[in-house]
């Protein structure tokens, strides 16, 4: 069983956006290759890529024309292998994102299953039995085929659904088993598409939608059926891939009991991340709000209540934040993103850090959809890396998505200032790396109450954090001599039964 994924520390690339090497305005693998040892240099030594499959794009690439075969927009096949090679021989592993629930309408499976006589890839994907049945409860698209049915798609209507069956069945004039022999081949044939890729180099899966493959299959913290396939799924890694690993977009313990190594943290309604720092979404006071209102007790309770029900069997995956997420700049200040950045990866899991984020990029409001990023788009910018053409990115006249020029919001120009976020999150992973209280399961928290400081434990590691803009005392008992170890901000002082907590401060204790 796969170990490494306790000690990594992932950067996400959304590969439309990361580096041009050939100028045509979109990023490729040659680009992400060439700035391995930047990622390197960040403490990262794991790398999370966006869809690189073949693919008409009407869904930033998660509508997969072709699954065993790369994208031409991003380079040839040789330029990938040779990305995953030279990944390697600098030790970062690459997970890939896989999509296992839908593909594009343009997938030659689909249009085989879409035509109007039998074949036998006829059940590969979900149809009514008639032309004029839309079923209530799902997304059907009708008249874009001969076939007499209309097709149920998982997301956009470009995007049509596998069939893994049914877990309870309602209408059995167009519903079969999850058992039925077209279900358990298409479980064959998503299994074919992981082998090819592992033996082609990958380290293991981002699962998009890991929780939407068996239909009728009860709530997010059930889903029996499909927790079923990952469990065999996983069996067959653990037997023929031993060293892969499995990371969900579930949000949810029930990914960990169904086989995956991790599971996002997502920005979900209520859930710690959320609450932490996006709670306006909800009507709230984020807890990072430095002008308060927040709560820390409902952040501790629930995350203590997913930690604890994966603790020892999996791990939760933290996000800066992630390609269909608002970036938190302008959001929140750079000094405010030092600390959450190093609150987020000093709770327990595995810290996935969205290309840019290290510089404190900005989510672009009201940026026009491309691709069908909608709202997502302003979070899918070029990565900024000088105040070049195109801020570095490309030296294409036209750029996939407009580049935004910032004297301070780049690569170059954090490299050489030494209170820059950039320097911060390496400083920051650096020291992180050192203590293996970070990577174990050894967490509980101290105090956390409303705004006040949140203080917690890894091992013998005393965390305290102070989002608000003002001095705040908490009453803990830690011994007098107690060091310093790492802080952001004016580091903590330790009173008779209490700390004093600097404004906008994180700061590290050793053991006691």
């Amino acid at each position: 069983m796969s170990t490494w994924l306790r000690s990594a520390v992932f950067y996400e690339i959304y590969p439309n956006s990361y580096m041009d090497s050939d100028g045509d305005g979109y990023g490729d693998f040659k680009g992400i290759t060439g700035k391995l040892d930047y990622i390197k240099s960040l403490g990262c030594n794991a790398i999370w890529l966006n869809p690189h499959y073949d693919s008409p794009f009407m869904d930033g690439g998660y509508d997969v024309r072709d699954y065993f075969k790369v994208s031409p927009r991003f380079g040839t096949e040789e330029d990938f292998d040779e990305f995953i090679k030279t990944a390697h021989a600098k030790g970062i592993k690459v997970i890939l994102d896989l999509v296992p629930g839908h593909t594009s309408e343009q997938n030659p499976d689909f249009l085989r299953s879409a035509e109007n006589t039998p074949n036998e890839l006829y059940d590969r994907f979900i149809w009514t039995n008639h032309e004029w049945h839309f079923p209530e409860g799902y997304r059907a698209v009708a008249g874009r085929h001969n076939r007499k049915g209309n097709y149920i798609v998982n997301f956009f209507s470009t995007q049509p659904a596998l069939n893994y069956g049914f877990n309870e069945i309602t209408d059995p004039s167009w519903q079969a088993s999850y058992k039925s022999d077209a279900a358990l081949a298409t479980r064959e044939w998503l299994k074919k598409v992981m082998r090819f890729w592992l033996d082609r180099g990958a380290d293991g899966f981002r699962v998009d939608m890991a929780d939407s493959l068996v239909k009728n299959d009860g709530g997010p913290g059930e889903k029996p059926a499909t927790s079923e396939i990952w469990q065999e799924i996983r069996a067959m890694l653990d037997s023929e891939y031993p060293d892969a690993v499995l990371v969900s977009e579930w949000a949810n313990p029930q990914a960990i009991r169904a086989g995956f190594h991790a599971d996002f943290m997502l920005d979900h309604h209520n859930n710690p991340y959320n609450l932490l720092v996006r709670a306006e979404e909800c009507d709230k006071h984020s807890y990072f709000d430095s002008r308060g209102g927040g709560d820390a007790a409902q952040i501790a309770k629930s995350f203590t209540e997913w930690f604890e029900a994966v603790r020892g069997k999996g791990h939760i995956a933290v996000i800066s934040c992630n390609h269909d997420t608002p970036r938190l700049a302008p959001f929140y200040t750079q000094d405010q993103l030092k600390l959450i950045y190093a609150t987020l990866f000093t709770l327990p899991g595995v810290p996935f850090i969205y290309y840019g984020d290290e510089i404190g990029m900005k989510y672009v409001k009201d940026m026009p959809s491309v691709e069908c990023g909608f709202a997502r788009t302003g979070s899918r910018t070029p990565m900024q890396w000088s105040t070049d053409k195109n801020a570095g990115f490309s030296v294409a006249d036209k750029t996939f998505l407009p580049a935004d020029i910032d004297k301070q919001v780049n690569v170059a120009a954090q490299t050489k200032d030494k209170k820059s976020l950039l320097n911060f999150l390496k400083e920051f992973l650096s020291f992180r790396k050192t203590r293996a209280e970070f990577a174990s399961d050894d967490f509980r928290f101290v105090h956390a109450t409303g705004d006040e400081p949140l203080v917690y434990m890894r091992g013998k590691l005393t965390v305290v954090v102070n989002p608000l803009g003002v001095k705040q005392t908490v009453s803990v008992e830690l011994p007098q001599k107690t060091a310093v170890l790492f802080a952001a901000g004016k580091e903590a002082k330790i009173g008779k039964g209490s700390i004093a907590v600097s404004p906008l401060s994180f700061t590290v204790f050793d053991g006691i």
